[in-house]
C-alpha cells in the first residue's frame, strides 16, 4: 500500500500569521515540506491542504497539488480528514505532515510510511527517537525552567504506545548508558477509516490534562505503533515563530540543506 501525504497549512496563524509563505534560507516553508514528502520512498502522493487562496496560488506556482478544505478545521487532524474526504481516499495510509515541519528528513517519513505498508493491523503510526544522554540532561534542565516543550513516549515490546507526556517518562533512577527515553516526533500514519473514526472522539481528561492530542487514541482504546527512527546526525526542529525560523536557517547554515533540490525530483531512502 503506497502512502497520501496530506500537508495541513493554514495562513492565519496567529503566533505567525502567513507562516506557510514565510522563506526559510529563500525557499517558502511549504516547499521546502512539500518537497521533503516528495523526497520521502514509500510516497505516491502529496496534497497541501489549506483554507487560503493565497497558500493555494504559491503551490500551484511550484507544481504542487492543494485541496481546500474548511475554515472550521480546528488542527491539522481535521484538515487533513476533510482532505481525506475531499479526494475520496479509501484505500491509502495517510501521513500528516505538518507544513512548519522544514527539517524533517525524507527518510523518517519514509520509515512511517514502511510500517503501515508492512502491517495493515497498524491503525496509526508515528515516529520517536532515542534522546542520547546529552539530550536528555538538556531537555531535563529545560523541563526544571518550566518548559513545556518536547513530549516523550513509553510503548510496549511490539511498538505499541503505552502513553506520551510532556513529563520525563520514564524516570531514571540512575542515569547513564543508553537511556529508554524516547522524544516524540510529531507525524501521524492513518488508515483512511481510522483517521474518520479518530476526529469524532471526544476529548478525555488525560488529553486535557497534557493537551497532547495523540493521548485521544489511547484513551479510546485505539493502538498507536511507535516507529523508532534515525535522525542521522540531523537536528529536529518547527517553526512556531519568526524566532524558530531563524533558528531553522542557522541550523540548515550547520548542517546543510536536507535535498539538493526542493523542485519535487528528490528522492531519498
Amino acid at each position: 500500500m503506497s502512502a497520501l501525504v496530506v500537508i495541513p497549512a493554514r495562513y492565519a496563524s496567529s503566533r505567525f500569521p502567513g507562516k506557510p509563505l514565510a522563506k526559510v534560507a529563500g525557499i517558502e516553508m511549504i516547499r521546502r515540506v512539500w518537497a521533503i514528502a516528495q523526497a520521502a520512498e514509500g510516497v505516491s502522493r502529496v496534497v497541501v491542504a489549506t483554507d487560503d487562496a493565497r497558500i493555494a496560488d504559491a503551490v500551484a506556482a511550484f507544481g504542487g497539488e492543494t485541496v481546500m478544505t474548511p475554515e472550521s478545521c480546528r488542527n491539522g487532524t481535521e484538515r487533513t480528514h476533510a482532505a481525506v474526504v475531499a479526494l475520496g481516499i479509501r484505500d491509502m495510509a495517510i501521513v500528516n505532515l505538518q507544513g512548519d515541519a522544514v527539517l524533517t528528513p525524507p527518510w523518517v517519513v519514509a520509515a512511517l510510511a514502511r510500517t503501515m505498508a508492512a502491517d495493515p493491523s497498524v491503525r496509526i503510526g508515528t515516529l520517536a527517537t532515542r534522546m542520547s544522554p546529552e539530550a536528555y540532561a538538556a531537555l531535563r534542565r529545560q523541563k526544571e525552567g518550566g518548559q513545556a516543550g518536547g513530549t516523550t513516549v513509553t510503548f510496549d515490546r511490539n511498538g505499541d504506545a503505552l502513553y506520551f507526556s510532556k513529563s520525563l517518562i520514564p524516570f531514571v533512577k540512575k542515569p547513564g548508558g543508553e537511556l529508554p527515553i524516547f522524544r516524540h516526533i510529531g507525524i501521524y500514519a492513518f488508515r483512511p477509516e481510522t483517521l474518520a473514526e479518530y476526529v469524532t472522539l471526544p476529548m478525555g481528561p488525560f488529553e486535557k490534562a497534557e493537551e497532547l492530542e495523540q493521548l485521544r487514541a489511547l484513551e479510546n482504546g485505539i493502538r498507536m505503533r511507535v516507529v523508532q527512527c534515525d535522525y542521522r546526525g540531523r537536528t529536529h526542529w518547527s517553526i512556531d515563530s519568526p524566532g524558530d525560523l531563524a533558528e531553522a536557517e542557522a541550523i540548515l547554515a550547520r548542517e546543510g540543506e536536507l535535498l539538493a533540490t526542493y523542485d519535487g525530483s528528490a528522492r531519498v531512502a
